[in-house]
């Protein structure tokens, strides 16, 4: 029913085994447990506790079948199931160039992520576990990526998705996501303004070639200096984009190892000058202004 919809799936599982109950029962303190879970429990101990708040029992609990709650949980795995088998057939065959589910057997599916404790990507159906089960929520899992060994530090054994290497020693590698995503995010802005600049600049160009009209070699001067000032901001933009779509990026070891290559990247033909020649009332005038490419 409706109701039943809103239950969260840590209500169905059994503290011993972290999973959804298997034919649960109740021992005297109230508490619930897989009938297995709860039996080994109490052969393991001479004296049995309750395995939740450590309730002694000096004779062994008798074991009572929780007939509502195993009715309860076996409507739960029916509706689990069925949203899996739904989604299931939504989804489509990985296509070349795509990271395939590692578990899929036949028809493998796009994957959709790739966990780093685990070194497997996971389509949607067999990523489940991994939302829903207590030990899988604590791994970290990332978007779907290829290569996921090539993603450890052979040398110290370690993932880069959780260090990374600087100055010789292992940081934190959020920490270093965090200030290389806060550099793109100003080297965005500052992108931004260069194009602003660019375009008033031929604005100003354009007003001054209306004021001196008739002077046909200015005007070709002009062209040219539009023409410029027009390529340097496409360039511009075209980086504007790239930092753009770098800095979005929720995969923190892409941002950091694409980071360098973008910050290296040649500058514009010409240093990045903004110039003008242009006619005005007094005379010549030529303003030059240098700004350092991305």
């Amino acid at each position: 029913g409706p109701c039943f919809s809103l239950r969260s799936e840590d209500q169905f599982l059994c503290s011993i085994c972290l999973d959804v109950f298997t034919n649960p029962v109740s021992i005297p303190c109230g508490h619930n447990f897989c009938k297995n879970c709860i039996t080994q429990h109490c052969d393991m101990n001479v004296v049995c506790q309750c395995f939740m708040y450590k309730e002694t029992f000096y004779t062994r609990p008798q074991l009572r079948v929780n007939t509502l709650l195993s009715e309860v949980v076996a409507q739960f795995k029916c509706e689990v199931q069925q949203k899996v088998s739904s989604s299931s057939s939504e989804q489509q065959a990985a296509k070349p160039g795509e990271v395939p589910c590692d578990i899929c057997t036949g028809t493998r599916l796009k994957a959709l992520k790739s966990c780093l404790v685990c070194q497997e990507s996971y389509c949607q159906t067999h990523l489940e576990p991994h939302l829903t089960k207590k030990g899988l929520k604590r791994h970290q899992l990332i978007d779907a990526v290829e290569n996921l060994e090539g993603r450890m530090c052979k040398k110290h054994d370690k993932p880069l998705e959780l260090f990374y290497p600087k100055n010789h020693e292992f940081v934190p590698l959020r920490e270093e996501y965090e200030g290389k995503k806060a550099e793109l995010e100003k080297t965005e802005a500052e992108i931004q303004q260069m194009i602003q600049k660019r375009r008033l600049k031929i604005q100003q160009i354009k007003e001054s070639v209306k004021m001196s009209k008739g002077a046909e070699t200015k005007e070709k001067q002009a062209e040219g200096l539009i023409k410029d000032l027009e390529q340097e901001i496409s360039e511009l933009m075209k980086r504007r984009s790239e930092v753009e779509q770098l800095s979005c990026s929720e995969d923190h070891l892409h941002l950091l190892q694409s980071f360098s290559s973008l910050k290296a990247a040649p500058p514009l033909v010409g240093g990045g000058d903004c110039g003008e020649s242009c006619g005005s009332a007094g005379g010549d005038t030529r303003e030059t202004q240098e700004e350092e490419a991305v």
